[in-house]
């Protein structure tokens, strides 16, 4: 597989951050900034339609502070096309062990809609004192601050179709689910495909609607994939399926198919002129759960595949995004709580474990499915968000206290805006065992990107290193999938 270098230098400008809220300036030489600051340093990376990878930093302020309010300062990283066409997807490796020996870097992977994978190794901490980076001159006046250490590796042209979700079970390989209906598993260390998983196609039934589909054909392809924390099973939805396949990850082959009944569905307002399709499905770190998000609901499901719980919002409105949140109290209490963004511009958090008292009947020989409990809610109309949330990131920033952490949670809005909350764990906790649905977490930045996101990933930085080494392969073994010869399974229903 032949690599492409080259650098991620930006040369193209931006107009001036219009936020939401004033950010405080920073001390900037020719339009370029260090960052070097013991403040907590988010990096957060979006992908949009005009073809966009826009890379910025987030240093927080005052986080712990009670005499001032948090404040943020935004820095771009890196802005260049990726793609040909829109980027839909986006996945980061798991992070280095802070002081460890192995490589100090991370790996980003994007997915677009010409067909194509493109991965970079990306710096896991800020630029250091020690080393020198040149200045970048600015015309639309943004700081602009470049990591030399950010790279590409090389593109990936494996699949034939529309790229639609990216994971990285472990630093040293890649999953990738296309349109063409297949799942393929890239071996990092030289970007070779060692095994393909290849989806039946579904049943023709009618003509289909939208236009996921061309007259007189059948929309077809993996809409997303999640992977058990054992990674030996994969479970994935798919296009013009009203079903979840699972699959063994050690031999490569299908395990199952489970279909959505009609109680399912309707639980979840899918009606009779509805796809009836998953659109994201999500495990529970310690793989005890799973959740399928439908477009305006979800429905979590327990190990035996039965379904546990619902997720509706309300009022009712469309979800894109969703994520398990793990948290402890103080007395080593394990939480865990399902987060959901939606079209009106909230995070809501729901307790998949708590079940209300309402429930959705749809007829008298429907089964009940039990609603969920919302705890708590980010953003929304109180607040003055109204757009809609494409993607977000929960993550958890150093603090004065080891006990009680503080989140930052970062949105991405379809109107190119990204938005910074801080939220308090201990807040959070206090929500869950409380009967009424809690309003929290503080917008503490906002930055205008001029573009319309479609997907999003940040990760914590850690404390700049003297040199930044380059990513290896760690030699973790990912089961069943150490061979160079493709197991395909192309048996259908």
């Amino acid at each position: 597989m032949s690599k492409r270098k080259r650098d991620t230098n930006s040369n193209t400008t931006k107009p001036t951050t219009n936020g939401d809220i004033e950010t405080s300036k920073v001390a900037k030489t020719n339009g370029h900034v260090d960052v070097k600051t013991t403040h907590p340093v988010i990096q957060i990376i979006a992908g949009s339609y005009e073809r966009v990878l826009h890379g910025i930093t987030a240093s927080v302020s005052n986080l712990s502070s009670s005499d001032s309010s948090p404040s943020v300062q935004f820095t771009d990283t890196f802005l260049f096309n990726a793609h040909a066409s829109a980027v839909r997807c986006l996945a980061l490796s798991p992070l280095p062990e802070p002081g460890s020996s192995e490589a100090q870097g991370v790996y980003l992977a994007t997915g677009g809609s010409d067909e194509k994978i493109n991965v970079y190794s990306l710096a896991v901490s800020p630029v250091s004192e020690n080393d020198k980076v040149p200045s970048m001159p600015s015309l639309g006046g943004n700081t602009i601050s470049e990591n030399p250490a950010n790279r590409e590796l090389g593109t990936l042209l494996q699949h034939s179709s529309n790229i639609t979700s990216l994971y990285f079970p472990t630093r040293s390989k890649l999953l990738a689910s296309s349109e063409d209906n297949t799942i393929s598993i890239t071996r990092l260390r030289d970007l070779e495909v060692v095994s393909t998983i290849k989806a039946p196609r579904p049943t023709v039934h009618g003509q289909p609607s939208g236009d996921t589909a061309p007259p007189g054909a059948t929309p077809t392809g993996i809409n997303d994939f999640a992977v058990h924390p054992s990674l030996k099973l994969m479970v994935s939805v798919g296009r013009g399926e009203r079903c979840m396949r699972l699959w063994n990850l050690v031999t490569g082959k299908k395990a199952g198919v489970l279909n959505f009944s009609r109680d399912i569905l309707q639980s979840v307002k899918e009606g009779k002129y509805s796809t009836g399709e998953g659109r994201r499905i999500r495990w529970n770190p310690d793989g005890s759960e799973f959740a399928v998000l439908f477009e305006r609901g979800a429905v979590v499901f327990g190990e035996d595949s039965k379904p546990k719980c619902k997720v509706l919002p309300q009022p009712l409105t469309k979800l894109h995004q969703m994520c398990y949140l793990p948290l402890s109290d103080s007395s080593d209490k394990e939480v865990t709580l399902l987060a959901v963004s939606t079209e009106d511009g909230r995070i809501l958090f729901y307790d998949s474990g708590k079940h209300s008292d309402t429930t959705h009947v749809a007829s008298t020989s429907d089964a009940v499915i039990p609603e969920g409990t919302l705890r708590a809610s980010v953003g929304g109309k109180s607040v003055g968000i109204s757009t809609r949330i494409k993607d977000f990131e929960i993550l958890f920033l150093p603090a004065a206290s080891a006990e009680s952490p503080d989140l930052a949670i970062a949105t991405a809005s379809s109107d190119g805006t990204v938005r910074l909350f801080s939220l308090a764990t201990t807040d959070l906790l206090q929500a869950v065992p409380s009967g009424k649905p809690a309003q929290l977490g503080k917008m503490i930045g906002s930055y205008g990107t001029g573009n319309r996101i479609t997907c999003m990933k940040a990760f914590v930085m850690q404390p700049p290193h003297d040199s930044e080494d380059d990513l290896r392969d760690d030699e973790d073994a990912f089961e069943g999938f150490d061979s160079t010869t493709d197991e395909s399974a192309e048996d259908s229903d």
